[in-house]
């Protein structure tokens, strides 16, 4: 027997959620099948408790720079600035972390039941290109039909790519990935970060704060290697000023466990590479490993091939500018269709869904993915934040325009500079012909918010020259946005 709805949806991260409310709330039979908890990726492990411990590692960093403000803390003596030593209660971290998940995920599971949605506890698998089967965690199956199914299945931590590497032979909780991390209820006595990209860098910087030794083995040539040659040299430049060592050009060869009685040693890394030979040690010692080297999609157990859903070659949906996939009757959203991996275009997908699924306007064309102007913030401190295009993506995708630059350094900047946190720089890649910013970096004191405000200018195609001339408040820091066209080349 199966159960026949108009709407299934396959995850509940942050664009199956949602539309899996709209479908329901529009009138629409509409089950939600979630194999571990509601909220995602997003909620679960990923923003939500992240940017949570960052916050945690911000205010250690700002205790132990107190004397650089004037501002000593007491030890309990008769007297200010005995000391400014910071102790960190990861047990405390971590249940604050817990804290904030629960609430989010215990808000979403609420707001989905109450809009009518049947939610299924499972892992589903098609059966054909209409028919899913549920395994519920007892083994009981239930079997599912739709007049239309959606695949928000997600991400995982990509396991290590070491021969003969085997997570089990080593001490409990000393091999880590982007998951598992976010448990720890000691600070590492040194971490190696395996990965030189987002997830790495924000949890190197993180660790560094909360007491760790860091350090970081990165493949490449240079850190972030989506981003322009000189801002992954700038948040180098930051990173080895606080303390974590990095390593380029360096990968680990063999993991093994130690044996030691010292939890200090328990993992020894050996490192190729030319970074190995000429800016670091063969063999790292350390307390635990992060493994934060990519991530791959959960299509695996989904059974695509059943319902005639083609993927790519590292296993993503393929989709079409409307999210179609090979299947008529399917669609596929956030980050199991590949490209940008952020919440944001996950919840931007599930617009685009309801705008042509549901809320559709006779007079309207489609909502396609084509042209969309994409933003993302990674939380490292200060923050990077980017949008649009990157100085090296402009140039190779309009090699007949005149493309110029403006960078400069947040030193520039007066509320910088006010609050003693100066690092970093901002970039403006525009097009000379039409005045029309390309992209934007912001790799300073709340770069997130500053790249915000250029995006408007670019979603409103607003010509670089009105940031120039508007009147900004003072002192704030989208003010630089006066001065910054001033390097313009």
């Amino acid at each position: 027997m199966s159960t026949h709805y108009n709407a299934v949806v396959i995850g509940s991260g942050q664009g199956g959620t949602p539309l899996s409310m709209a479908f329901a709330q529009a009138k629409h039979k509409t089950a939600l099948i979630e194999s571990a908890h509601v909220g995602g990726c997003c909620i679960n492990e990923g923003c939500t408790p992240t940017k949570t411990m960052i916050a945690s590692g911000r205010v250690a960093y700002l205790a132990r720079r107190g004397p650089d403000y004037g501002v000593r803390v007491s030890s309990g003596s008769d007297h200010v600035g005995a000391t400014n030593d910071v102790h960190v209660a990861m047990d405390k971290v971590r249940q604050r972390k817990r804290d904030i998940v629960d609430s989010f995920r215990s808000g979403s599971e609420r707001r989905v039941r109450e809009a009518g949605v049947e939610l299924i506890t499972g892992s589903a698998r098609f059966q054909d290109e209409r028919t899913v089967r549920v395994r519920g965690k007892d083994g009981a199956e239930t079997t599912l039909t739709a007049d239309r199914i959606f695949i928000c299945s997600g991400e995982r931590p990509a396991p290590p790519k070491i021969d003969g590497f085997e997570a089990a032979s080593f001490p409990s909780g000393t091999i880590l990935n982007s998951t598992s991390i976010q448990e720890l209820g000691v600070v590492p006595s040194h971490l190696v970060v395996v990965g030189g990209g987002y997830v790495g860098l924000e949890f190197g910087q993180l660790f560094r704060r909360l007491g760790s030794a860091v350090t970081i083995l990165q493949c490449g040539a240079q850190l972030l290697p989506r981003e322009d040659a000189d801002v992954s040299e700038a948040i180098l430049s930051i990173l080895r000023e606080d303390g974590v060592k990095v390593l380029l050009k360096a990968s680990p060869s063999h993991v093994r466990a130690t044996g030691d009685a010292d939890p200090a040693t328990a993992v020894a890394v050996s490192v190729s590479g030319s970074g190995s030979g000429g800016d670091g040690p063969s063999e790292l010692l350390a307390s635990h490993v992060l493994f934060a080297a990519g991530r791959v999609p959960n299509t695996d157990s989904l059974n695509p091939g059943a319902a005639g859903i083609k993927t790519t070659a590292r296993g993503h949906v393929a989709v079409d500018p409307q999210l179609r996939t090979s299947n008529p009757r399917v669609w596929a959203l956030g980050d199991v269709k590949g490209g940008p991996a952020f919440t944001h275009v996950s919840y931007d997908d599930f617009r685009l869904l309801r705008a042509n699924l549901i809320k559709q306007d006779a007079n309207a064309a489609p909502l396609t993915t084509v042209g969309r102007i994409l933003p993302y913030v990674v939380y490292t401190d200060p923050q990077l934040g980017h949008v649009g295009l990157h100085e090296h993506e402009a140039r190779t995708e309009f090699p007949g325009r005149k493309i110029q630059v403006a960078s400069m350094p947040m030193a520039y900047v007066a509320r910088a500079l006010e609050t003693d946190e100066s690092r970093g720089l901002m970039k403006a890649v525009v097009d000379a012909d039409s005045q029309q910013i390309l992209g934007f970096t912001c790799l300073g004191l709340e770069g997130g918010e500053v790249m915000s405000v250029v995006q408007m200018a670019m979603v409103g195609r607003v010509k670089w020259t009105a940031l120039r001339d508007a009147v900004w408040a003072h002192p704030s820091l989208a003010q630089s946005l006066n001065n910054l066209w001033g390097f313009l080349k």
